[in-house]
């Protein structure tokens, strides 16, 4: 067999040059350098590619890559990534009002999580039960002032008797102050029957 192979890592796509051109024109057949480890019939003269860069605003997030001889600490640990997966979307759900909150039995995150929601329920709770004493005594305030008004808006009843009262007086002849109560212009005009 002839050297014609061009072993490239791919994807191919990746290059700013057409490689499949550029293979074609060489004469060589690419063969995907990632899916195989033998060389044979590798080419010796192979064209220059560059690989194309891309500008990326964000950093990207590692991945991980698990194969069918996996080890067991990594099953174990896609295990706990699993469970603790599937425990913050039951967290989430209580946050909508789906499931009732209640606390996740493993993980950091989730363990985490329910602190903080724990935390914002019992906020919330604390603001309406102090909404509901306020608006208790919001009502209890409005009453008063309600009775306060009726009771400014009564004309005084005691006006026509005290009239009454300062004209006894006069008529006899004795004097009072200006400004006495009810009370005393009774006792003065007790004391004029008395006579």
């Amino acid at each position: 067999m002839s050297n014609k192979i061009w072993y490239l890592p791919g994807p191919f796509h990746r290059y700013q040059e057409d490689v499949k051109v550029l293979a074609r024109e060489a004469g060589l057949r690419i063969i995907d350098a990632n899916v195989t480890a033998i060389r044979d019939d590798a080419a010796e003269d192979v064209p220059t590619v560059t690989v194309k860069t891309v500008a990326r605003s964000e950093p990207e997030s590692p991945l991980v890559v698990v194969t069918g001889q996996a080890s067991l600490d990594q099953k174990e640990l896609i295990g706990k990534l699993q469970a603790e997966s599937a425990a913050i979307r039951v967290l989430i759900e209580s946050a909508e009002g789906l499931t009732p909150l209640e606390h996740p039995e493993a993980g950091e995150l989730p363990i985490r999580l329910f602190d903080a929601l724990s935390g914002i329920h019992q906020g919330i709770a604390g603001i309406k039960a102090e909404r509901d004493s306020l608006s208790t005594e919001n009502e209890s305030l409005r009453g008063e002032v309600t009775s306060l008004k009726a009771a400014a808006s009564k004309p005084a009843d005691d006006s026509a008797e005290i009239e009454a009262l300062k004209a006894a007086l006069d008529a006899a002849k004795v004097s009072y102050r200006a400004n006495a109560s009810k009370e005393a212009l009774e006792k003065l005009v007790a004391e004029l029957s008395k006579e």
